[in-house]
């Protein structure tokens, strides 16, 4: 699995950060980066949670293909 953020649409507003810690840094100029691209099946409870907790929609988990 991999998250992706929408720099473009992303406002800082560091929810993302608090759902998942591990996987998400706020940056100095208030955009979210992602500690963490590419995960595993541990984390996808927690980048749900960051995928959902985000006002303006701008993370996404893509599904590897296998």
């Amino acid at each position: 699995m991999k998250v992706v953020v929408n720099h473009s649409l992303c406002d800082g507003s560091g929810n993302c950060m608090a759902a998942a810690p591990e996987l998400f840094l706020l940056a100095g100029d208030g955009k979210v980066l992602i500690m963490q691209e590419r995960i595993d099946e541990s984390l996808r409870a927690k980048a749900m949670a960051a995928i959902r907790s985000c006002p303006k929609r701008a993370i996404s988990l893509i599904e590897d293909a296998s």
